[in-house]
């Protein structure tokens, strides 16, 4: 995962792209902005990735965001990490062929 690139958590939900492109930059170069949302509602889900051009670019962005105001709540800003493979949720569907085999037994 590149150094370069970063998590910002704890973002109030009005919060835009544009926003957080335009308040990164004053730590230089941001290459690009991802916004997470909700994939039912399309509502922020509270935090976003920026990537900067170079990795010093985004040490400067720790140095003087992390922790800081930012539309009314204290932000969290740290180099990103890979994602944790996580297991399939397929709950739903063990739990029905629970129920199916004990209407055979």
């Amino acid at each position: 995962m590149s150094q370069a690139r970063l998590f910002v958590g704890n973002l109030s939900y009005q919060t835009g792209e544009n926003d957080l492109q335009d308040y990164f930059s004053q730590a230089g170069a941001v290459k690009s902005v991802n916004l997470m949302l909700d994939k039912v509602t399309g509502r922020s889900r509270g935090f976003a990735f920026v990537e900067f051009s170079t990795p010093e670019e985004a040490q400067k962005a720790i140095e003087q965001f992390h922790n800081k105001d930012f539309q009314g709540r204290a932000i969290t800003v740290n180099v990103a990490r890979p994602r944790e493979d996580r297991p399939q949720r397929s709950n739903w569907g063990e739990r029905r062929d629970r129920g199916e085999r004990r209407q055979w037994q």
